[in-house]
């Protein structure tokens, strides 16, 4: 499902950094070095345009036709296919760059200051030529109106300063900024200034609250048009890759639910799928050999306890939860064996094993609760916090209508957890009441899982930094559970400067906190859902060649993705 599309983050403050780039370490990129590429992101030469792509992506609920990229809500919509970022760094392919607005950059040299020649001859879809000016503006939009920085760039990573002089344009920060590359360079949709710099754009309302309904961006699309039904996204006449996008269509239904997305994926109505299906082989791969799947497990599913009210609060509480639950038993059940079962520590295995310190896990007790329920320890320890099936708990946890493996996932631990004396009742909610309560920390318990990044220190540092939190009935970036620890904060914090071999340490010291605190219950490992029919559009992404994630609900990937397809029969 679509479940790490939008980055769900509070709209008072933002996501704090995610990716720590490895790839990075040198002072200069220049396009074509360091796995960029001065032409952008096709690399599949040109083709003649045609063909139309129509995604199977259940969202749960209609399309507002809205596209404001600094909105969680709508940056699924917009962020790459409307709003390009500056680079496009690949998750999935050790961190390989892309140029995208930039074709290079270069770092001072305690990399407090990033200087990035910008791309000439673009054009926004009116006809405006892109300038430097308008990556430094916004940049500065984000400080005006801090609800718009998502990844905290002014508080959190230090930004002090983003300036334009001719083709070139300067992030400024405090400290060394590297670690939060991926948040400015790839996560940040580049804005116009003619437009964005006019309060009459925005109809009276501040530039956070505002839908953007008809957006102009230097993306490979524009909207044309947007109904709640359904979004057409058609081929930007003025985009500056030459012979791109091949794709001259793409349509994206609104659905409510799993069934009728997976229906017509299986009909060959939809060919680029990004959910669950039950029973994919016989469902949907056995229907055509041009049907294929491939979902590289990324971050977490995870149960995000309250760890400010309740009983959630209380530690053997979340103990007790993480024995009791058979992990592989739902990843069977309710994912049908589609998302791996996760572990404790919250390392994703195998994509990131290095970080995974196993002796902790061993020690820990849980090593072994992926593959199996410890009902005689989970007993003991909710005995000892006061509760037992002649006493029970009663927990809430929220989840979001439609979700159908989610609803799967939670029915099997309801059945686990009552064995052992909590009551658990599923509460499914609207994507915009969960994501509200989720940011507010209005819940007992809530399913969730992150977005992950191009190491484990991504999806860490989104639920375990404090400055990510807030208080009760405050939205929180990320950390929605309140979690605060000193120390995990300062190891987060050092990992920036760190060498290679002292990240790997770092995160396996933060991994140890979250066998020792339960922060978060890690339930199965969280996969980019992709399903893809070849028969006529070619050119997707696979595990041979990964050069994007490959669902259409991750951002900036999709455009990615969209810049490598083509259809056969228009050839």
């Amino acid at each position: 499902m679509r479940r790490t599309t939008v980055v769900a983050a509070g709209a008072a403050i933002g996501l704090a950094a995610t990716a720590a780039l490895a790839g990075c370490s040198s002072t200069q990129h220049v396009g074509g070095s360091s796995g960029g590429s001065s032409t952008g992101a096709s690399a599949t030469g040109a083709h003649k345009p045609g063909g139309v792509v129509t995604i199977s992506n259940e969202q749960g609920q209609t399309w507002s036709c809205a596209f404001n990229p600094f909105s969680p809500s709508y940056q699924l919509q917009s962020l790459g296919m409307i709003y390009e970022p500056l680079v496009y760094v690949d998750a999935l392919d050790n961190q390989k760059e892309t140029d995208m607005l930039a074709t290079g950059y270069t770092w001072n040299a305690d990399k407090t200051q990033i200087t990035f020649t910008v791309r000439p001859g673009v054009t926004w879809s009116d006809g405006k030529p892109f300038t430097a000016a308008d990556v430094a503006f916004t940049f500065n939009l984000l400080k005006q109106d801090p609800a718009l920085d998502l990844y905290s760039l002014w508080s959190a990573a230090g930004l002090t300063s983003a300036t334009a002089s001719g083709n070139t344009a300067v992030l400024t920060f405090k400290q060394n900024a590297q670690t939060y590359f991926y948040n400015f360079a790839d996560q940040v949709g580049i804005v116009p200034e003619h437009l964005w710099s006019e309060k009459s754009t925005f109809g009276g309302k501040s530039p956070d609250q505002w839908s953007d309904p008809t957006p102009v961006g230097t993306g490979p699309y524009e909207v044309n048009p947007c109904t709640a039904n359904n979004i057409q996204y058609t081929a930007n006449p003025h985009y500056w890759q030459p012979s791109e996008p091949a794709i001259q269509k793409v349509e994206y239904p609104a659905y409510l639910s799993n069934d009728p997305a997976n229906n017509d994926l299986a009909s060959g109505k939809d060919n680029w799928g990004n959910q669950f299906v039950p029973n994919i082989q016989s469902f949907y791969l056995s229907k055509s050999p041009s049907y294929h799947t491939w979902s590289p497990p990324v971050s977490n599913v995870a149960l995000f306890p309250n760890l400010k009210q309740g009983a959630t609060a209380t530690l053997a509480v979340r103990e007790a939860i993480s024995y009791a639950i058979d992990r592989t038993k739902i990843s069977d059940i309710g994912e049908n064996g589609q998302e791996p079962p996760a572990n404790q520590s919250g390392i994703i295995t195998p994509t990131f094993s290095q970080y995974q310190d196993v002796a902790n896990l061993q020690t820990s007790g849980y090593a072994t609760t992926a593959t199996s329920a410890n009902t005689q320890k989970a007993e003991s320890l909710l005995s000892g916090a006061g509760y037992s099936p002649a006493h029970p708990l009663n927990l809430t946890v929220i989840s979001i209508t439609g979700y159908t493996d989610w609803d799967a996932d939670l029915a099997v631990m309801k059945s686990e957890l009552a064995a052992i004396g909590i009551n658990l009742t599923v509460d499914d909610e609207t994507n915009g009441t969960y994501f509200s309560n989720l940011q507010n920390g209005t819940f007992q318990l809530a399913y969730y899982g992150e977005t992950g990044g191009p190491t484990p220190y991504t999806e860490l540092r989104e639920e375990l930094l404090s400055q990510n939190s807030a208080p009760i009935g405050q939205p929180a970036s990320t950390n929605y559970e309140r979690y605060s620890n000193p120390a995990v904060d300062s190891l987060l914090d050092q990992y920036a400067t760190a060498s290679a071999a002292s990240q790997i340490s770092i995160i396996q010291q933060v991994s140890d906190y979250m066998t020792k605190d339960l922060p978060i219950i890690p339930v199965v490992e969280n996969v980019d859902w992709f399903q893809y029919d070849d028969q006529d559009i070619k050119g997707w992404p696979t595990a041979s060649d990964p050069y994007a994630q490959p669902g259409p609900a991750i951002v900036p990937d999709m455009e990615q993705v969209l810049l490598h397809l083509y259809s056969a029969s228009a050839q």
